[in-house]
């Protein structure tokens, strides 16, 4: 895969180098992946940013649409004035409640990114260890945080660590997805979301991110 550097990411607009491998797993193992996967040949999961600037737009999309957190993603950015759609903890820590709420902002999700901003400034996360901690760890790490779920931590496992075997089941689209595309839109338990996914080992993160894209083509950025 791509290998994170020292500060726990894979290097800026990289996509792992285990994506085509997990492809050609896929549509080999897997009825359904044998038909996402060729529709959205061209695009690819990538790495987009800092570990503090994905943890931020994970708090901000979380429970809206894709639409709307892009919409507040943008404005928070421009009232901090950050170059090249990155975010430094610093910034969020000088600004009000006010002007950040006025980005779009519920108060909590606001409490949310001062506290992320503070655990970074104080050195209370880790990135560095970050390349050889499993992946249980880094998500005990990033839950003590207030706003961090496990949900959250799971999608910065994906889009920032771009680990391979990730299975969120705590997410709407993933559960939504496998219900449209394995079980004709029927409802779906968590145990039957476990077990299509564990088919998908070890490229479970692979496979849920063509389950996204059935949803909405338009790929995620965090």
């Amino acid at each position: 895969m791509a290998r994170a550097n020292e500060a726990g990411a894979s290097p800026d607009g990289f996509t792992p180098d285990y994506w085509d491998e997990a492809c050609r797993h896929l549509i080999k193992r897997d009825r359904v992946m044998k038909k996402l996967i060729p529709q959205f040949a061209e695009a690819r999961l990538q790495n987009k940013g800092d570990a503090f600037t994905t943890l931020a737009r994970a708090i901000v999309g979380q429970q809206i649409s894709v639409k709307a957190a892009q919409a507040v993603w943008l404005r928070f950015v421009g009232q901090l004035s950050e170059p090249n759609d990155k975010v430094l903890p610093a910034a969020v820590l000088t600004q009000t409640v006010e002007v950040l709420r006025s980005a779009g902002l519920s108060v909590r999700k606001v409490e949310y990114l001062q506290d992320l901003a503070r655990h970074f400034e104080a050195g209370n996360v880790h990135p560095k260890q970050w390349a050889s901690m499993d992946d249980e760890a880094i998500i005990e790490e990033l839950v003590a945080i207030r706003g961090i779920g496990r949900w959250t931590a799971e999608m910065f496992l994906i889009f920032h660590l771009m680990r391979p075997n990730v299975l969120p089941l705590d997410d709407i689209g993933l559960i939504k997805g496998i219900s449209d595309n394995y079980f004709s839109g029927e409802p779906v338990s968590r145990a039957e979301a476990r077990e299509v996914g564990d088919a998908w080992a070890p490229y479970r993160s692979v496979a849920t991110w063509y389950i996204w894209r059935s949803l909405d083509p338009l790929p995620v950025d965090y």
